[in-house]
């Protein structure tokens, strides 16, 4: 478990992250979200002891990171999948790390082969290789350890489409075996498909540190669309009912009730449905309208959407 309690870092005159508290449990996958700038790297950094905070404290299992030795065994994380050497190859950079973590030299193969980097392509420097391919040596270092806990700062970039599918699947399998994955990415689509429970923070503060089906209700177009031939009568019927109600023709845009409340409605009162349909609230939304005042370089159009 990570546990981050009243973490504050200040360089200089800047506050990057201010008084920020949150615990990031094993077993699901943990999105952390905000905009540029918000403080997500910063606050990766100080989890694994590279930037010392000016205030509070950060844990992983009980214990600061730096006063655990060979870390890789009980902490894995991406942060900048160039930063290697460009000239070693892929199976040297990790094996390096495995003699000094006392990782048996096993596992570099393996590893490699999880990634897709098995055989020739292990073997090649990697100051030769695509940003895909840096991602992807990247996740095999934090797996190196077997760790319980993983932190990956935005891992889909330069993926291609199977590469993305694959890494979804990694991270649901890892938090399914037990682990504690925290995952740091600005594809809100990714989020929706692999995150069980996000952190969201905004000018280095926190925002929210709840279930992802939970920040996404916070967003607007979640309700009902429903399409019946006696549009104002079934209106009247629902806002009746505490139902909020839009008409446009035929159709009609629900909130305050849901699909099952809304037909027994409709049925009670012989008005016809041709349609019932939930929306689901977007995430993108959510994140949107939440973070609209932590933006630290809007656009016009964004700027005036607040």
């Amino acid at each position: 478990m990570i546990e981050v309690k009243d973490l504050t870092k200040r360089f200089g005159a800047t506050t990057a992250v201010k008084d920020l508290t949150f615990t990031v449990r094993p077993g699901r996958v943990t999105g952390f979200l905000g905009p540029n700038g918000a403080g997500k790297s910063t606050t990766l950094r100080m989890i694994l002891g590279l930037n010392a905070p000016t205030g509070g404290s950060v844990t992983v299992g009980g214990l600061a990171f730096r006063d655990r030795p060979r870390g890789l065994r009980h902490v894995g994380a991406l942060l900048d999948a160039g930063d290697v050497h460009g000239g070693r190859s892929a199976a040297a950079h990790l094996a390096v790390l495995a003699r000094s973590n006392r990782i048996p030299r096993r596992r570099v193969d393996e590893v490699l082969a999880e990634v897709g980097l098995a055989g020739a392509a292990g073997r090649r420097r990697v100051g030769g290789f695509s940003l895909g391919m840096k991602q992807r040596l990247g996740i095999a270092t934090a797996l190196l350890g077997d760790p319980p806990v993983l932190l990956f700062d935005e891992p889909l970039n330069g993926l291609d489409p199977e590469g993305v599918l694959w890494v979804r699947g990694l991270f649901r399998r890892l938090a399914g075996a037990g682990r504690t994955v925290f995952v740091s990415s600005h594809l809100m689509s990714e989020m929706e498909n692999t995150a069980d429970e996000l952190i969201v923070i905004g000018r280095g503060e926190l925002i929210a540190a709840e279930s992802l089906a939970r920040f996404a209700a916070r967003g607007s177009g979640a309700g009902v669309t429903v399409r019946t031939p006696r549009p104002a009568a079934l209106a009247e019927v629902l806002t009746a009912a505490g139902g909020t109600v839009s008409q446009d023709g035929p159709l009609l845009a629900v909130t305050g009730l849901d699909a099952s409340r809304i037909g027994d409605l409709a049925g009670r009162h012989a008005l016809p449905l041709h349609e019932l349909t939930p929306r689901t609230a977007s995430l993108e939304d959510a994140f949107m309208k939440l973070t609209a005042d932590s933006v630290e370089y809007a656009t016009g159009d964004a700027g005036e959407s607040r």
